[in-house]
């Protein structure tokens, strides 16, 4: 089996599978734009624009991960975390759909699984595992940073890794039937989970460095702790 990139090629799978999650991703990102509009305003639409560069630049940059494999920044749980999840979405399509078009990083029939896989899944994910986890960043004041950083790694990790299981769901509807190999779907997902495993590693330690800084110099830029439910003291 060849090592399969997080970014699908054309002919990965087959056009029904391909058109049904145009359709999913469109519904996705229709939702995310018409939600999108509560968390952006004149103060944060500005870092919505610098989190989409930032992914886009940090995404042609790769990592080896084993012989023959190599990774790269997703960027769903860190826009997730600091513009908010809809305008995460937003921000990972965008990047997408840019690196499809202009340079030829991604096919442009597997497009809406990508997005499905990297900014809905990997955001939903990324964001929910952030979400989870940040009572304990509320509460340990005097290890903010630290705990941020580490719920900020945790978020990431589950989200490349969710991100590559639903690359596995996609190639079992429309492309282990059709494709010819040999290789077993288990292996297939054994492969992407152990894979993935190690480039949500990465990505963990990217989001994680990138969150805490941001946070240190302007925490209320920070979606996830800017929307944190405040704490009410009960005094006798």
């Amino acid at each position: 089996m060849e090592p399969v990139a997080m970014h699908m090629s054309d002919g990965l799978i087959n056009a029904p599978a391909s058109l049904l999650f145009v359709v999913v991703a469109v519904a996705g990102l229709s939702i995310a734009a018409w939600r999108a509009r509560s968390e952006l305003d004149e103060r944060t639409a500005p870092m919505a624009g610098l989190v989409a560069a930032f992914i886009f630049a940090v995404q042609m940059v790769n990592f080896p991960i084993l012989p023959g494999v190599s990774g790269h920044l997703l960027g769903g749980a860190l826009a997730a975390i600091l513009v908010g999840p809809y305008t995460g979405m937003l921000c990972v399509s965008i990047v997408l759909i840019v690196q499809a078009l202009l340079f030829a990083d991604g096919g442009l029939t597997a497009l809406g699984a990508n997005i499905t896989n990297m900014a809905i899944i990997g955001v939903v994910v990324g964001y929910g595992v952030a979400v989870a986890l940040r009572p304990l960043a509320v509460r340990q004041q005097r290890l903010r940073f630290r705990v941020l950083g580490g719920l900020a790694f945790a978020a990431a990790l589950c989200g490349t890794v969710a991100a590559s299981m639903g690359f596995v769901l996609e190639y079992a509807i429309g492309g282990h039937a059709t494709s010819g190999d040999s290789t077993s779907l288990g292996a297939v997902a054994a492969y992407m989970l152990g894979a993935h495993v190690l480039i949500g590693i990465g990505e963990g330690l990217i989001t994680a460095v990138t969150v805490t800084a941001v946070a240190k110099a302007r925490p209320d830029l920070v979606y996830l702790l800017r929307t944190a439910p405040r704490r009410v003291e009960v005094r006798a």
